[in-house]
């Protein structure tokens, strides 16, 4: 049972994240953050990790809080859904292309967190989202599942589609590393004998 459930509450916010890595991409987000619950829609369904996301957070204040947050509870779902890695791709690699944008993610399910963003956006905003919300996300989401990840934009010049571009290939990758290898027969995919 690849499925994990968690709830996360601080002063600032108060999460809840249920995933199945092996879903067909079903959703129900609920941030309060209308564009974050888009990018979360995609991240769900082009990785086909059913996700329900619920949220609440200080909106009064800004959506940094409710973004990073949710970033944080999603990494550490990974982990609990992960378990020992058995079986796993662990890498995944996505080029995705959307319009004027092509951003290319390659991510390492290591335990080893790292992150590389070379993902700029032109615009500081995306209607009333910040744009720099979107690397926070991420930022939160590799440091708590313990992931290598990397995301650069190739081109570019609509901060919509390369924001949108990021997640889908991000999604794209989570796939890949996340299904099980049938030739690898439960192995785990290190020579060190843990991940």
């Amino acid at each position: 049972m690849r499925k994990a459930t968690i709830s996360r509450k601080t002063a600032e916010t108060e999460i809840s994240v249920e995933i199945d890595l092996d879903g067909t991409g079903q959703f129900d987000n609920k941030t309060g953050v209308g564009f974050f619950d888009h990018m979360l829609d995609q991240l769900a369904r082009h990785s086909l990790i059913d996700m329900t996301v619920r949220a609440k957070g200080d909106l009064h204040i800004d959506d940094h809080h409710t973004v990073e947050d949710t970033g944080i509870a999603l990494g550490q779902a990974l982990v609990q859904a992960l378990g020992d890695k058995r079986g796993i791709r662990r890498y995944g690699h996505f080029a995705l292309a959307m319009d004027d944008t092509q951003v290319q993610c390659a991510l390492d399910l290591s335990a080893r967190p790292f992150f590389v963003w070379n993902c700029d956006m032109p615009s500081p905003k995306i209607g009333t989202f910040d744009t720099e919300l979107v690397r926070e996300f991420f930022q939160a989401l590799a440091t708590h599942g313990g992931i290598t990840l990397h995301i650069d934009r190739v081109h570019g010049f609509n901060s919509h589609h390369i924001a949108e571009a990021a997640f889908k290939s991000v999604a794209r990758a989570l796939r890949m590393a996340v299904e099980t290898d049938p030739r690898m027969g439960g192995v785990l995919p290190s020579t060190k004998g843990a991940l």
